[in-house]
């Protein structure tokens, strides 16, 4: 394969960057849309954007990003969106991980670069769920891939919303194969399953990663899509719960399951002991953390 994929990267970079700038606007127009509820008299959240640099063990440069964070709106009570590329050498640790995955020679060049966008949104309306999405591309001198995907996160569930999420989800990776939407899902479902409590912290969405079929160009237009899908599968379903009236019960039930989103990133998700071993920002890394949460 190449050795450098220089042009390719470059473009995958450009996309999450473009993706990124996409979804920042439409949230702060959902903000500045928001003249209902107990917090339409606030001013309309907006982002604060901050640079980020990944800490390379020599001191060189090893590239960072734009981390992006909204609090205290009136429909977001706090919400992350981070693009990065990033560059260096793999610990012995990572590169482990990698080869137990079947990654290619991890042995022999552990170089690596990896461009993403990953975000977190959590809602001040308990009714309106929390949701992630990311997407993704590594390279190494021996291999390259995708990965990604979007998952929602209620603490009061409604079918609908669970089924026009994953509708959304559906016609996207039906664009590329038909077999993407099933494989995947199945997928977020067992990668968004706890252990320890026995149960998944949301109801799903799709989750990929390794994803080479041996075609760039087909693999990085079905991630476009994946990105391109986000806001129209979420957007419908805060519309439809944003102005939900709620109980302090309602709330109480959504700071317990921060708990439980809090619990996933913190002890299984991949891409936060990704990002703190590899020396990313941290405050980057930690970003999809709820503001507030508890446990019972």
């Amino acid at each position: 394969m190449s050795t450098d994929f220089n042009t390719e990267k470059a473009r995958a970079s450009a996309w999450f960057r473009e993706l990124r700038d996409r979804i920042v606007a439409a949230f702060e127009a959902l903000e500045d849309d928001q003249s209902e509820g107990p917090f339409a008299d606030r001013p309309a959240g907006r982002f604060e954007v901050s640079e980020t640099r990944r800490a390379s063990d020599d001191g060189s440069d090893a590239g960072g990003g734009l981390m992006s964070v909204m609090r205290n709106g009136r429909v977001f009570e706090k919400v992350g969106v981070n693009v990065s590329t990033v560059h260096g050498t793999l610990g012995e640790a990572a590169q482990k991980a990698m080869a137990a995955r079947g990654v290619p020679g991890m042995d022999e060049d552990p170089r690596f670069w990896a461009s993403g966008i990953s975000l977190v949104a959590h809602m001040q309306n308990p009714h309106t769920p929390a949701v992630h999405m990311n997407t993704r591309m590594f390279w190494t001198p021996n291999a390259w891939w995708f990965g990604g995907g979007a998952d929602l996160n209620p603490c009061i569930e409604y079918e609908e919303d669970t089924a026009s999420f994953h509708a959304v989800l559906k016609e996207h990776c039906d664009r590329h194969d038909p077999g993407y939407y099933p494989r995947f899902s199945k997928w977020a479902d067992s990668y968004f399953y706890i252990p320890h409590r026995g149960r998944a912290r949301g109801v799903g969405g799709i989750f990929f990663d390794d994803h080479n079929t041996g075609d760039w160009e087909a693999d990085f237009a079905f991630t476009r899509d994946v990105g391109r899908a986000f806001l129209p599968a979420f957007l419908g379903v805060s519309e439809r719960r944003r102005n939900t009236p709620w109980s302090e019960a309602d709330k109480d039930a959504q700071l317990v399951h921060r708990g439980l989103y809090a619990e996933y990133n913190l002890v299984y998700d991949r891409g936060t002991k990704f990002g703190l071993a590899t020396g990313h920002d941290a405050d980057a890394v930690l970003m999809s953390l709820p503001p507030l949460a508890k446990w019972v």
